[in-house]
């Protein structure tokens, strides 16, 4: 079935909320995604991963009740289960939404945990998508982690985006590498314990890898694969499947 074209309305909502905000503050455009009628009902997706936090504290900081959504894939590390449940505790998060891929789709569609080996995209639809969408398809937006220093197609990243019917936040978008260093240095923020072990960047466990020196930091994803996106990701009804640049958190 071919995906919805976005609604004009949406479309110029978006505009609309782009001039609106375009010289606003990371802070300041996330406190308004959660109040603004424009935006309308917005929840957080986290994967609690390597740069995770920034967007966590400032949702804790705005309102702590905003809605957070955690997607175990059942394949993640234990690590990342450890890390999620720490951070949430810590900064007081009250609507955690842990959500899992559906257990009568897995039972069918890979009953001995190894599609990833097989397929891939087929794995990341099963496991990610279909129950992403599943958990976010009552929210008008999400917000997103995503930044222009990333590259590919977020060179372009605006704080807002049409994601088919849907609004899709990005704070984050102008932010340099370095102001990701200086936000969780100065706010005292717990780093993902992969972090200090060579992973920059963190998925499911089958598919992630410690990256060496001077690798790209994603390169420890579905390594020595073409495949550098897991399909959450969508512009203009088409998966991003871009090559990322140095600098890559989540």
């Amino acid at each position: 079935m071919p995906l919805e074209a976005p609604l004009p309305d949406l479309e110029e909502r978006v505009r609309t909320l782009n001039h609106r905000y375009r010289h606003h503050s990371a802070t300041s455009v996330l406190e308004h995604a959660l109040s603004d009628p424009q935006v309308g009902t917005t929840a957080l997706v986290s994967s609690f991963g390597a740069e995770s936090i920034i967007l966590l504290h400032m949702v804790a900081r705005v309102d702590r009740t905003t809605p957070v959504v955690f997607l175990d894939t059942q394949m993640l590390f234990a690590e990342t289960l450890d890390y999620q449940r720490a951070v949430s505790a810590k900064l007081g998060l009250t609507d955690l939404r842990v959500i899992h891929p559906d257990a009568e789709q897995l039972f069918h569609r890979d009953p001995d945990n190894i599609l990833h080996l097989a397929d891939t995209d087929a794995c990341c639809a099963l496991r990610k998508v279909e129950p992403l969408g599943a958990a976010t398809g009552g929210f008008d937006a999400w917000i997103t982690g995503r930044k222009r220093f990333q590259g590919g197609k977020r060179v372009e990243l605006n704080f807002f985006e049409v994601d088919r019917h849907q609004i899709k936040v990005n704070p984050l978008a102008h932010w340099a590498p370095q102001d990701v260093q200086d936000y969780m240095i100065n706010n005292r923020l717990p780093r993902h314990p992969l972090v200090t072990r060579g992973f920059p960047s963190i998925g499911c466990a089958p598919c992630t890898s410690a990256v060496n020196p001077g690798e790209d930091p994603r390169a420890g994803r579905w390594r020595d694969a073409e495949k550098v996106e897991c399909g959450i990701h969508f512009e203009n009804g088409k998966m991003q499947r871009v090559a990322l640049s140095p600098g890559q958190g989540d």
